[in-house]
């Protein structure tokens, strides 16, 4: 679907389903999920722009922000078209009843190759960034990952990753302090990775109970046909 915002060029947000209560869609990479001080287009703005023309909504419309991705990263995204989804949907987030599956490239190999990583995350408001940090300390937050390799290679490895808690640059933090930074990741991959290169993190898959029908519903897509993901076209099934 082309959706566009006043004053902006048309884009393409796929959608892979719409009802009178939810929206979910493929966040396009490096677009903000909603507005920040770069006031570049991001995701929110643009859905409700088109939700607006689309329906012929006068005034504010309202979608519910339900989730976040990093600027950086694309994939599976839901919103709330009303209140009480977004109530709903907010409180299978707190209580970790929807399901989030991520694809990560990272450099090496971890060992063992499946397990649960734990760590203690505090973030720096002032800088926009997070470390890991003992239990102990204060404001630390718990943050949980379980990770599969399931595209091993000499230099990098393709990961799948169910995350537990959604802490902010969770994936990023944790794989990072375990000694590897995902491909392209500037702020947490220093010195392992180029200026321009693209993050690899990918929002693969979202699972959760619809709001108002009460029906599990899970929902895929694939990462871009760009390099590194297509060093694994089979795996990921990418044409």
């Amino acid at each position: 679907m082309t959706m566009t915002k006043a004053g902006l060029p048309p884009m393409e947000v796929p959608v892979l389903y719409e009802d009178n209560h939810i929206l979910v869609v493929v966040k396009p990479v490096n677009m903000p999920s909603q507005q920040d001080e770069s006031n570049d287009p991001d995701l929110l703005s643009v859905l409700k722009e088109d939700l607006k023309v689309r329906y012929q909504k006068p005034g504010n419309v309202y979608l519910g922000l339900v989730h976040r991705l990093d600027r950086p990263v694309g994939g599976v995204m839901v919103f709330a078209k009303t209140s009480k989804a977004a109530s709903r949907l907010a409180d299978a987030v707190r209580t970790r009843k929807l399901d989030k599956t991520y694809l990560a490239v990272v450099h090496g190999t971890p060992k063992p190759t499946a397990g649960r990583l734990v760590h203690y995350l505090l973030k720096d408001s002032s800088t926009n960034t997070v470390s890991s940090v003992p239990k102990a300390k204060a404001g630390a937050k718990e943050a949980i990952l379980d990770y599969k390799v399931i595209g091993p290679s000499e230099l990098l490895s393709l990961v799948e990753i169910h995350l537990l808690t959604g802490r902010s640059h969770q994936i990023r933090v944790q794989m990072s302090t375990e000694g590897h930074p995902l491909y392209g990741d500037q702020r947490y991959g220093h010195g392992r990775n180029r200026p321009g290169q693209q993050i690899a993190l990918w929002s693969s898959s979202l699972s959760f109970e619809h709001p108002v029908k009460r029906e599990w519903m899970t929902f895929s897509c694939s990462p871009p046909t760009v390099y590194p993901w297509t060093e694994w076209r089979e795996e990921l099934e990418l044409k």
